[in-house]
């Protein structure tokens, strides 16, 4: 008889290699139970597995859904590997801003360069559902832009780290996201469509990714409305 946990690990590996995206409709508990034949309490257990891993999220009028990792990205990776395109089904990416920009000290540091030095930055607004959910600045050392010069094109399907690894020979490897709250400049305010006159609290994530021979990648500033929930699953065995 199929178990709870084997439900879970069926739906999680789906979740993983992208054939459920995120925001995509899980099958009904009694699809599950017609499926595995299996009583409501192991479906509705399974289930409960799968969104306390913060895999899922409980949508009104969607039953369960894929959750949204907002701050993710492997599942990005994923996406990518699968079909080409990291942003999600319910995403768009508009680009604001290409150019070179002086490297402040929390960019310089990251990218092991000296504070003022030129650097390479694409700034965009990634919304859901046509809602601005955050607008982010990826900072790419020189040796990345020389390898990938689409990154210099003003179009955007939220993969060009992945074409970037792709270019220089190495998958990507590990992530450092760091993150705090602070207040939004009026920039800020008016690209996340944040109302109110007064002072506005944003979350903002600042991830910097290497790739496996050692070498990073891109540092990417990530700004959300305050309101947003970051969600991180790690594995514990």
């Amino acid at each position: 008889m199929t178990g709870y946990a084997e439900i879970a690990a069926h739906f999680r590996s789906r979740i993983a290699s992208g054939a459920l995206a995120p925001g995509q409709r899980l099958p009904t508990l009694r699809e599950v139970m017609a499926e595995f034949e299996v009583a409501q309490q192991t479906a509705s257990r399974a289930y409960k597995v799968l969104r306390a891993e913060g895999l899922t999220d409980a949508a009104t009028g969607s039953g369960t859904v894929v959750a949204d990792p907002t701050s993710a990205i492997s599942a990005r990776v994923r996406g990518w590997a699968a079909t080409g395109r990291a942003l999600s089904a319910n995403e768009s990416s508009e680009i604001v801003e290409i150019g070179t920009v002086s490297a402040d000290e929390p960019i310089a540091a990251r990218l092991d360069i000296e504070p003022g030095s030129p650097v390479f930055v694409r700034r965009r607004v990634v919304s859901r559902d046509g809602v601005p959910a955050h607008l982010t600045s990826s900072y790419y050392p020189a040796e990345v832009v020389e390898a990938t010069p689409e990154l210099a094109v003003a179009t955007s399907t939220g993969g060009s780290r992945e074409l970037a690894a792709e270019r220089l020979g190495s998958a990507q490897d590990r992530v450092l996201e760091e993150v705090t709250s602070r207040l939004a400049t009026d920039d800020e305010k008016s690209q996340l469509g944040l109302t109110g006159s007064g002072p506005t609290v944003v979350t903002q994530v600042t991830r910097s990714v290497w790739l496996a021979d050692g070498r990073i990648v891109e540092v990417a500033v990530k700004v959300c409305p305050g309101a947003t929930v970051l969600r991180w699953s790690t594995p514990l065995t």
